[in-house]
């Protein structure tokens, strides 16, 4: 069944007592014609009162605030999705030399998924796969899409550890490997140089089967659930998702939660307190069926344990001096 119960936990821990926590979280799935939230729940311990909107990019974001002394924080969000299968998409036959000659009326409505960002660069070092996807495409723009997400699967190693929370795709163009983060960032930098919009998406993949011939493949790249991958506009069949990190179709198990230009637009949990003490952060993040093929609960669980280091990177809070340069690679900031 394509109904998933998601259960994503944040924990911080502090050496010591803080106080004037202010946070907002990034955790409600999409509610669109491609997956429909049931329900969701956002609770925290100790406990709050919130606010909610829709950002510039249509996320939703929950904003809350601890006052009181704490030494623990904990952040909780429940859904229940039902994805949708999107079908075939529409055929496009635009081809590369047709689209350029147009190219520069997407410039003013797509600026900013067309614009190089921190994580998002435009390097001399992605004129390669650019090349590269142009040979492979058949002279189309989807096909550039696809053969540029396919490039990036099949050279780049997925490697935990392999970059860290301040990585642009520079890192990942020098050691080969990265992260799902990583790749969508390098699918990103290879279509917007080619004149491409295109969009970070964060969410989860939902494991397979364990008698799925892929399940030992994804208990590897998917296996702590959160998961990241990008779309790509194409003309006359819009937004196109790929996900380079998989190397397959975009489908029922990917459960999509937010766009941004980058995962800096995306980050799950960010926010500010005051207090000098130190802290630790693990997360949790468990998905299962809601209902089995009979239309049954489902009981059983499939947990991503604690990440350490996360798929998509979960940031922990940074010293106060840290607070100005790191403005977008943080999740808490530390406050005298």
């Amino acid at each position: 069944m394509n109904r998933y119960r998601l259960l994503h936990s944040t924990d911080f821990v502090y050496d010591g007592p803080v106080s004037e926590s202010y946070n907002e979280v990034r955790l409600r799935p999409m509610h669109d014609e491609r997956q429909s939230c049931l329900s969701f729940r956002l609770t925290t311990n100790p406990n709050s009162r919130g606010t909610a909107y829709r950002d510039a990019h249509g996320n939703w974001v929950h904003q809350f605030n601890v006052l009181a002394e704490h030494q623990r924080l904990r952040v909780e969000a429940e859904s229940v999705v039902l994805t949708h299968d999107p079908g075939e998409p529409p055929a496009d036959g635009t081809t590369l030399g047709d689209y350029d000659l147009q190219s520069n009326q997407l410039d003013e409505e797509y600026f900013d998924f067309m614009a190089p960002t921190a994580y998002v660069p435009h390097l001399a070092l992605l004129k390669e796969i650019i090349g590269d996807g142009e040979k492979k495409s058949r002279g189309t723009v989807a096909g550039f899409a696809q053969a540029a997400s396919d490039i990036i699967h099949e050279r780049f190693r997925y490697v935990k550890g392999a970059t860290h929370v301040h990585s642009s795709i520079e890192d990942s163009l020098t050691l080969g490997a990265g992260v799902c983060q990583d790749f969508a960032h390098l699918l990103l930098g290879v279509v917007r140089m080619r004149g491409l919009p295109g969009r970070y998406v964060s969410g989860y993949l939902v494991p397979g089967s364990a008698a799925s011939p892929d399940a030992k493949q994804e208990d590897v790249i998917g296996g702590q659930a959160s998961h990241a991958w990008a779309e790509v506009l194409i003309p006359n069949a819009g937004w196109t998702a790929l996900d380079p990190t998989l190397g397959k179709p975009v489908g029922l198990r990917h459960v999509r939660v937010a766009y941004g230009r980058d995962y800096g637009d995306v980050a799950p949990v960010r926010g500010v307190y005051k207090g000098h003490a130190g802290q630790s952060l693990s997360v949790d993040v468990r998905v299962r069926p809601a209902i089995d093929d009979n239309g049954r609960e489902q009981l059983s669980e499939i947990t991503a344990g604690s990440l350490s280091p996360p798929s998509v990177v979960e940031r922990a809070q940074q010293p106060a001096q840290q607070q100005q340069q790191q403005q977008q690679q943080q999740q808490q900031q530390q406050l005298d």
